[in-house]
């Protein structure tokens, strides 16, 4: 949705296989090295292109928190996020094939969720918006009615940091402009 947005033309390729974070890397580590797995299993299938890849979560006290397993796992998510703040960590890859050049960065956001009451969270978590999402929550659809503010790049927490990705494309010395 994002890159359309910006009018880029793109393949989405889902990457073979599954991710997985080293025991002990700390958050924005990891983040990163989901998005460099994902990135370098799919320039193992692809002709020489420009690979993205991009991998967020949510961490809450240390706790990389995933996507709900769920309604009741949603609801306790959403429980440990009410009233306080969180970061919403995204790790880029992007893979330039042909001139061997590979970037990995991450950008974090902190989101602070308004005191929830439990109709708010079930009535949230019974729209379906939680289920595919690290931390059980989307900013961009209803989930955004439970965040009181950021600090950081809204992006960010939709998925992408566009602001990080244009920087990483002019450091391989291509523009998104």
């Amino acid at each position: 949705m994002l890159l359309e947005s910006l009018g880029l033309k793109f393949e989405v390729i889902p990457p073979p296989g599954e991710e997985r974070i080293a025991v002990g890397d700390d958050p924005r580590r990891a983040a990163e090295s989901l998005a460099e797995q994902k990135a370098r299993r799919v320039s193992a299938i692809v002709p020489p292109s420009i690979i993205l890849a991009a991998d967020t979560i949510v961490v809450r006290e240390g706790e990389i928190m995933g996507k709900p397993r769920d309604r009741e796992d949603a609801m306790a998510m959403l429980r440990r996020l009410s009233g306080g703040s969180h970061q919403v960590i995204t790790g880029v890859c992007l893979i330039d094939m042909v001139g061997g050049r590979e970037l990995v960065e991450s950008e974090v956001t902190t989101v602070y969720f308004r005191q929830l009451s439990e109709l708010e969270i079930s009535r949230y978590v019974d729209s379906g918006e939680p289920f595919d999402k690290a931390g059980g929550y989307g900013i961009q659809g209803l989930g955004g009615l439970l965040v009181s503010r950021i600090e950081g790049c809204f992006y960010n927490v939709v998925g992408l940091p566009l602001a990080r990705l244009q920087e990483m494309f002019q450091n391989l010395g291509l523009s998104l402009l």
